[in-house]
């Protein structure tokens, strides 16, 4: 009945396993994962946002750092994500704290990005009001006549951000809601970065 995942003795290498897992079998970005952050006054705020890159040192995404998620992050550095890769049955959420990427880290992955989403990062004015479609369609077609041919730098309100996990958790859908989950913990350093071991425990479901 119960699955031999639960045997992992870490979690970056189980992630990465079901990760790819996940991207032969999801026919729509199976990067995607909720976010959840706290706004000022406490209130929970929760989106979807795309994974772009992942290592022993956590799980990272990109965005406008003046946004909403952006502006509660730099507030109140702590997170949670989750994946749910509905054709395979399974859930990885995670909760952590939060670290801004290098600058060359960032520069690397907006240089892949195609043209018209680098200039979106400058048209974009994210989670701030909108007077009409019209108004940032014409905002991208001045920056397009702007940069022209020529390169198009980094805006520097755009970057990333690395959830530094202290838990990992894996869940796997089993029948009769008797699902599979094991959680892997591991404690903050003296300096308050995640460092400790990881400790690995079944959960009842």
């Amino acid at each position: 009945m119960f699955s031999d995942f639960t045997e992992a003795n870490e979690p970056f290498s189980l992630f990465r396993q079901w990760f790819e897992e996940a991207a032969k079998s999801e026919p729509n970005d199976p990067n995607a994962m909720s976010l959840a952050t706290v706004d000022a006054g406490g209130l929970p705020d929760v989106r979807t946002v795309l994974l772009k890159g992942f290592d022993e040192r956590g799980f990272v995404f990109y965005t406008n750092t003046e946004s909403a998620k952006g502006e509660e992050l730099k507030a109140n550095p702590k997170a949670a994500i989750n994946f749910h890769w509905k054709s395979l049955q399974r859930q990885v959420r995670v909760r952590g704290l939060v670290q801004s990427v290098s600058d060359a880290e960032a520069d690397e992955y907006y240089q892949s990005r195609p043209k018209i989403s680098r200039i979106g990062a400058w048209a974009s004015q994210q989670s701030r009001p909108l007077s009409s479609r019209a108004a940032f369609e014409q905002a991208v077609a001045d920056l397009e006549a702007k940069f022209g041919d020529g390169p198009i730098p980094r805006p520097p309100h755009w970057s990333g951000f690395r959830i530094v996990p202290l838990s990992i958790e894996f869940w796997h859908d089993r029948p009769f809601r008797l699902h599979d989950r094991i959680v892997f913990r591991r404690s903050a350093t003296d300096d308050g970065a995640p460092g400790g071991a990881w400790d690995r425990q079944r959960l009842y479901p």
